[in-house]
């Protein structure tokens, strides 16, 4: 059975995500000084995603 065409283009669409997950978000924060070890993990600062 083959795939459609219309699905086989949605894989080549990369688009940037906006929103971070926590653990993206504490590794930027590590690489910057914001987040120490011992903090917590709830109520991060905000970060942008580059």
């Amino acid at each position: 059975m083959s795939q459609h065409t219309s699905l086989k283009s949605a894989k080549k669409i990369v688009t940037r995500r906006n929103v971070l997950k926590r653990f993206e978000r504490i590794e930027r924060l590590k690489a910057k000084g914001g987040w120490k070890e011992g903090d917590r993990a709830l109520g991060l600062p905000k970060t942008k995603s580059e």
